[in-house]
């Protein structure tokens, strides 16, 4: 399950590069702004997903696949939302608000299962 984190957090990168390069090409400034902020966070929790495949790989317990899936539905929830308003101007309600709390989830969770990791 690891390894998957790991493939879906690299994929989940270039999905937030296209995306970028989307913003500061296809589309108005202001509309390219929320667009930008999307893939940075995308970007940022592609790693974070990276982050938290290696450690599942080290650390036996379901923590960081927790972290992990925090990430990953968290990331699609918020990225999805702005994207949908940055290219439609709709939006859908609690999508992005609910898709920002997971991620946060996301990252304290991780940092449990980092404290908790067996030392070397």
């Amino acid at each position: 399950m690891s390894r998957f984190w790991m493939a879906l957090g690299a994929f989940s990168g270039l999905v937030a590069v296209a995306m970028a390069a989307y913003a500061s090409h296809g589309i108005d400034p202001a509309r390219g702004n929320l667009a930008m902020t999307g893939a940075s966070l995308q970007a940022w929790h592609a790693l974070a997903l990276l982050g938290a495949g290696l450690l599942a790989e080290r650390r036996r317990g379901p923590l960081p696949h927790v972290a992990a899936g925090c990430f990953a539905l968290g990331s699609a929830a918020f990225c999805l939302g702005v994207y949908l308003r940055a290219l439609t101007e709709h939006s859908i309600g609690l999508l992005t608000p609910l898709g920002g709390l997971t991620m946060m989830a996301g990252w304290g969770v991780l940092a449990v299962a980092a404290l908790l990791a067996p030392q070397r």
